[in-house]
């Protein structure tokens, strides 16, 4: 990730939400000043950027050592007036926001308006940015934008509130009726996890559709660029109580990709019950994310909890056809973490469904270790079994749910809690995995079949009970064994029918 900490980037979100949150019908501003129009339609993008991949990569233009080394608070120190806003001075449904570049966000993009079949670029335009009367006087012509947000009437009828936001690397997030920011989306994951070390696709240019008065849904287009692939973007978003975006993609290699994500989300996990003596805090849980959930293409649904471990972990989850991925927080309630600045409970799933059939490959999963919940540590995305060829073109499409659940939730049972520790008067260790109520369990445990395997060791005492606190089922398994890591595996069956989620997890010894 760009050396800015998740704490950081949410610390300049909140206040510049707080400005956000204005009347649709706020003071006048001046609207940005535009280029000269150009012809613009869908092949715009994917023509440049199939034109970037034929040539040499030459990065966007960097911003200036004095934009660069301001620090944390002084950069703060500026930011932009929403009077001046894309879009703000018609009675379209959406506004732009637009973002400084400098200190950790070091390169110069293009942003255009396009209205009427034309495209406009915005002139950067220092005077449209507030100050403090502390910030220093540097050269504008040192710097440029950074990104975007996009404002429109998402919890109240008249009032324009940041939804969604394009800022940093190929780095985008959205969030719902209700929703804190957390999870992050990316366009394209390249080498996470690998010893040769990431690189970081950079979206070079967008280009922001303006949207008549009322919709719903707006259009954002993207160029992304790096040293491997140039790709086309297009962002369909829908705001509402679940943000959905649809991306259509079309990525043009200048190498093989070996070590591609496909659709990554980056998280955060710092503890929750599956870890918790290993932290002194006072929360109960700290997390953005508390599982990975997949729906294969088998039609089963497996939920893997997140850990943070004590060295890299990679897992490969292999499918063919995948219906759906995505990192879930499904602790929903305040006491769940105890936390009344973050707000863990409020932070949106992010579930994505492919459109067609991506084939055959693997749901990775990537956990980083870390002892500090500013850090984003977890990524989640697809890896084709096949290398996107050099010289090829590879069109993909997806939809995007930031979401309090996922739409592919409610088949069956769903795993709400897992916790473990040793056993006291005996050996072994015991795995406590809490389901919610469901019509497929039924009404009697002991007509619940468990199903319960591990690659090392043994499985003994695996006990169903009723869980008054939950109204739901808790299954009470005993690992036993000398056991370094072993790979654990928890179905329940009722009728011959699947009941419950597929439990799946990684338990590696201290």
């Amino acid at each position: 990730m760009t050396p800015m900490t998740r704490r950081q980037i949410l610390s300049l979100m909140s206040g510049l939400a707080a400005l956000g949150l204005a009347p649709a019908a706020a003071q006048e501003g001046r609207a940005p000043a535009l280029g000269a129009a150009t012809p613009f339609d869908a092949e715009t993008v994917i023509a440049r950027a199939r034109a970037l991949a034929a040539g040499p990569y030459a990065p966007p233009p960097s911003v200036s050592p004095e934009w660069l080394n301001l620090s944390f608070d002084a950069f703060r120190g500026i930011w932009f007036d929403t009077r001046n806003a894309l879009f703000h001075d018609t009675d379209g449904a959406v506004h732009a926001d637009l973002f400084v570049a400098g200190l950790y966000f070091t390169q110069k993009i293009d942003i255009n308006a396009v209205e009427g079949g034309a495209a406009r670029p915005l002139v950067f335009d220092i005077e449209a940015f507030d100050r403090t009367d502390r910030f220093p006087d540097l050269p504008p012509d040192g710097t440029g934008f950074a990104g975007f947000r996009l404002r429109g009437e998402l919890e109240v009828e008249g009032r324009f509130q940041e939804y969604a936001v394009f800022q940093g690397a190929s780095y985008f997030r959205a969030i719902g009726r209700g929703h804190g920011y957390g999870i992050s989306a990316r366009g394209l994951a390249l080498g996470t996890g690998e010893p040769g070390g990431e690189e970081f696709p950079v979206f070079r240019e967008f280009w922001i559709e303006a949207a008549p008065p009322g919709a719903r849904t707006v259009r954002v287009h993207a160029l992304m660029d790096s040293p491997s692939v140039a790709g086309a973007f297009r962002f369909e978003i829908t705001k509402g109580d679940t943000t959905e975006i649809q991306v259509s993609a079309r990525l043009f290699p200048r190498v093989d990709l070996t070590t591609v994500g496909i659709a990554p989300g980056t998280s955060m996990f710092l503890f929750s019950d599956i870890n918790r003596p290993a932290f002194d805090d006072f929360r109960e849980a700290v997390h953005d994310s508390d599982g990975l959930l997949m729906m294969n293409g088998a039609g089963e649904t497996l939920w893997r909890p997140l850990t943070n471990p004590r060295s890299l972990q990679i897992s490969s989850f292999a499918d063919s056809g995948p219906r759906g991925f995505g990192l879930m927080q499904r602790a929903r309630d305040l006491h769940d973490y105890n936390d009344l600045e973050a707000r863990y409970e409020t932070r949106p799933s992010l579930w994505v469904e492919p459109e067609g059939d991506w084939g055959p490959g693997a749901v990775i999963l990537v956990e980083i270790p870390t002892d500090q919940e500013i850090n984003d540590n977890i990524v989640a995305f697809w890896r084709p079994a096949e290398p996107l060829a050099a010289g090829g073109e590879y069109p993909l499409d997806y939809r995007l749910f930031w979401c309090s659940s996922a739409p592919a939730e409610g088949a069956v049972a769903p795993v709400i809690a897992t916790s473990t520790g040793a056993r006291i008067f005996e050996e072994g260790r015991l795995f406590a995995i809490d389901y919610g109520p469901h019509p497929a369990l039924g009404d009697d445990p002991a007509r619940i079949e468990a199903r319960v395997s591990t690659s090392a060791g043994e499985i003994s005492g695996a006990i169903l009970h009723r869980n008054p606190a939950t109204g739901g089922l808790r299954l009470d398994l005993t690992l036993t064994g000398d056991v370094a890591q072993a790979e654990l595996r928890a179905e329940l069956w009722r009728g011959g029918q699947r009941a419950a989620e597929v439990w799946l997890n990684r338990w590696v010894a201290a």
